[in-house]
């Protein structure tokens, strides 16, 4: 009793999830395939045709290099980024260095204070 509950459920599991063997039309075709009959005595319209596919890469005009991006823009944005980061180590330096001046030798180099260039 088991076995034939478990070989049922097996049975309907896979008839439900397994593409079916065709087994079950091969006896019940009867009817052939209709065909169109051709009218060729009838006049109507002219079928319209599409139009020949062509590549863009087989066109006569070159394209134009102006119109479209050299770049990724992600090439960009890491350029971009390089040349700040250098920017900032040059002002990062240029502290540095007016930091030693006036730590070492007492030369002041900030002109934005007003007396500065007097006190020094």
């Amino acid at each position: 009793m088991t076995v034939s509950i478990i070989h049922a459920l097996l049975r309907w599991v896979l008839d439900v999830c397994a593409p079916g063997t065709g087994r079950r039309r091969a006896g019940t075709r009867t009817a052939a395939v209709p065909t169109l009959a051709h009218e060729t005595d009838a006049p109507g319209p002219a079928a319209v045709r599409l139009p020949v596919h062509r590549s863009p890469y087989g066109l006569p005009v070159p394209l134009d290099g102006r119109a479209t991006a050299p770049v990724r823009p992600y090439v960009l944005a890491a350029e971009r980024s390089h040349r700040e980061r250098e920017l900032e180590r040059a002002r990062q330096t240029r502290r540095r260095v007016a930091l030693v001046l006036a730590a070492d030798f007492g030369v002041d180099l900030d002109r934005h204070v007003v007396g500065a260039e007097r006190a020094a």
